[in-house]
């Protein structure tokens, strides 16, 4: 049986051109029925027909109040959550997002080829990959480093790309447990061209499988 997400996408900072390509990306990867919605009202109903939540390059303050409520209640009770990209520049007035999410963007050197370690290959996020990937990407820098709260999975190989900011130790993709339930978080994501890639969609799959407990 599909597993069945509600994607959201709304934006209220920067918006990412690579929004309509990361849709079809969770549309077509295979193993997810996708709700995609820009409406915060849709946030503010019943979430528990969804397996996981989806934050998809979601900027800005983009929720309700009710829908923080309902957001937090889901998560705690068992519900997955997965933020993907500029997630982590998202709803910066609410802390439990901070602490849900695992940090929060700080800044990005220029989008550029650069080398991401894998650090667990146990996770079906990062268990295809390999021991060095090479990608192209923003390398988010994070205002501070989750490491001590999180699982991390990969992190950026700063000496690969020009303008890191975090040093030696800098995590990128992670996950974490948040009450009863998972929470997945990557990174990397910023051009269209990286849903295309067989890869980084192997990686949302596998990412978001796991937020849902569906793998």
């Amino acid at each position: 049986m599909p597993v069945r997400l509600l994607v959201y996408t709304r934006t209220t900072a920067y918006r990412h051109d690579s929004i309509p390509a990361g849709v079809e990306a969770l549309r077509t990867v295979g193993g997810f029925e996708v709700d995609h919605t820009e409406d915060p009202r849709a946030l503010e109903g019943p979430l528990d027909g969804y397996a996981a939540v989806v934050f998809l390059s979601t900027s800005g303050e983009v929720l309700t109040p009710a829908g923080r409520e309902r957001l937090a209640a889901y998560v705690e009770a068992g519900g997955g959550f997965a933020g993907v990209h500029s997630a982590a520049c998202t709803e910066y007035d609410w802390p439990y997002y901070g602490e849900l999410l695992g940090a929060r963007f700080d800044r990005h050197p220029d989008h550029q080829p650069g080398k991401a370690i894998v650090e667990d290959h146990e996770h079906p996020a990062t268990r295809h990959l390999p021991a060095v990937w090479d990608f192209v990407d923003e390398w988010y820098d994070f205002r501070t480093n989750p490491r001590a709260a999180v699982r991390v999975l990969a992190s950026a190989d700063e000496s690969s790309y020009d303008g890191g900011g975090m040093g030696a130790d800098h995590p990128l993709v992670w996950c974490r447990e948040q009450g009863a339930g998972r929470v997945f978080y990557t990174a990397l994501g910023h051009a269209a061209e990286a849903y295309e890639d067989p890869d980084f969609r192997a990686h949302l799959r596998g990412g978001i499988d796991w937020a849902a407990n569906a793998g």
